[in-house]
């Protein structure tokens, strides 16, 4: 079932991300960080237990960012990325944003889903305050993709 993280469920987020983190496939979020933002993920819950979350962020008055999208790897290939998109879409669009991007290494899934690859040149410099944190930061190579919304 999809539905709003909750304060009792920053262990399990942080837990996944951390897995996947460990790989370099995406960037570490602080436990305080994840207190702090909250509100912007939903979590895929499976009789209590949180097996994938997914974040979004508005970055401007017509953007927002798909972030810290991840899947416990047994789960994958169950519909569960699709559904936790959707519900971080469908609340982009609630609150009139018009264009969504994320920066990620999961391309296949996210251009099944229609974003399509963008440069990130092209992304506003507002972007890049989470990129500072990372170690990868200034040679990012994650891709860029972006969906327009309707």
């Amino acid at each position: 079932m999809i539905r709003k993280a909750t304060l009792n469920d920053v262990d399990a987020i942080k837990s996944i991300i951390s897995f996947y983190a460990k790989q370099e496939l995406m960037l570490h979020r602080s436990v305080s960080d994840l207190y702090e933002s909250i509100r912007n993920f939903y979590v895929y819950d499976i009789d209590g237990d949180v097996v994938g979350c997914c974040g979004l962020q508005v970055l401007w008055a017509d953007l927002a960012e798909i972030l810290s999208f991840a899947i416990l790897p047994e789960y994958r290939g169950k519909g569960i990325g699709t559904k936790l998109l959707d519900a971080c879409l469908d609340d982009a669009r609630e609150l009139g944003a018009t264009s969504v991007f994320t920066l990620t290494y999961a391309t296949v899934f996210f251009e099944k889903n229609h974003f399509k690859r963008v440069e990130k040149a092209t992304l506003p410099h507002k972007i890049w305050i989470g990129c500072i944190k990372c170690h990868k930061f200034p040679d990012c190579d994650e891709i860029a993709l972006s969906l327009e919304l309707s």
